[in-house]
């Protein structure tokens, strides 16, 4: 059983190993392996991509996921008897819950394997299926020179993590205030995107719009980044605001088909962390 909280839960061979068993998936190595098994969700209404995936992955592996609301665990109740009676019936938690110390704690009591969807803190899913992704269309991903634009958030920590485990070259463009530590940072997104072969960004609070006016990114900006360049904008993002309409519409947009690996690697961290990946499976 292995739980993950946050992306520093794993090395990078865990990361390799998760990615080797997403390859797998579509050749149906791991069907069916989900049978008889129970994956108990807990995510707010307004969770889109994370929340199909994760249920449309676990029933095409032959699961059964039972969803509750995330405030569902924001009640009076202990955690530690909460999770003392799912460990009665579920073979796996998945939580996307603004504070991670309420997964901290659910894994603590938990007898299964919690993942997390997402925290205020962390962002492992998202970011590892974008790696993955990443892997698929460009050749030499780990010798690409990555530009963070956004905020000291969930999305840009994750990003830092990752890049500190796989060894990735990673620059962050933001307004002043809001540099992640550790990381090179810029707050002229001219002179921070010439070099860099991979874009990514976050969407970032309206509070903090007028700050960061000047990370922006429009097709003009791309044109300064190196040849071949990728723009990676975090969903949900929105046209006007860290990223501009005529650049979604560019060819530098990695595009919407980016994103349907997630579907393969929250399979991949699902059977992973339950360990099934060691158990026999018959192709």
């Amino acid at each position: 059983m292995r739980n993950i909280i946050k992306l520093t839960d794993l090395k990078k061979c865990d990361i390799e190993k998760i990615y080797s068993i997403a390859d797998e998936i579509p050749y149906g190595k791991y069907r069916d392996c989900l049978k008889g098994k129970t994956i108990v969700m807990f995510f707010p209404n307004n969770s889109i991509r994370t929340r199909v995936t994760f249920e449309k992955g676990i029933y095409l592996l032959g699961g059964q996921t039972i969803l509750f609301p995330t405030d569902t665990l924001d009640k009076k109740e202990n955690l530690k008897d909460v999770i003392g009676y799912l460990n009665n019936w579920a073979d796996g938690i998945i939580v996307r819950h603004k504070n991670i110390k309420i997964l901290e704690k659910m894994a603590e009591y938990s007898d299964v394997p919690v993942i997390s969807a997402m925290t205020d803190f962390d962002h492992p899913c998202e970011i590892l299926s974008d790696i993955y992704a990443f892997s698929k269309i460009r050749n030499h991903y780990k010798k690409d020179r990555f530009l963070f634009c956004g905020d000291n958030g969930n999305i840009g920590y994750t990003w830092k993590e990752a890049a500190e485990i796989l060894g990735l070259e990673m620059e962050q463009c933001c307004a002043k205030g809001y540099e992640i530590e550790g990381i090179k940072a810029y707050h002229d997104i001219y002179s921070a995107i010439v070099g860099k072969d991979i874009i990514c960004t976050d969407s970032i609070p309206a509070s903090e719009l007028d700050a960061f006016r000047s990370c922006c990114i429009t097709k003009e900006i791309m044109d300064r980044a190196n040849k071949g360049a990728i723009l990676n904008p975090c969903p949900p993002f929105y046209r006007g605001e860290m990223v501009s309409d005529d650049v979604i519409g560019s060819d530098y947009f990695v595009g919407y088909d980016f994103k349907k690996c997630i579907l393969e690697v929250q399979q991949a961290v699902v059977i992973y962390c339950m360990g099934i990946d060691s158990l026999s499976i018959k192709k």
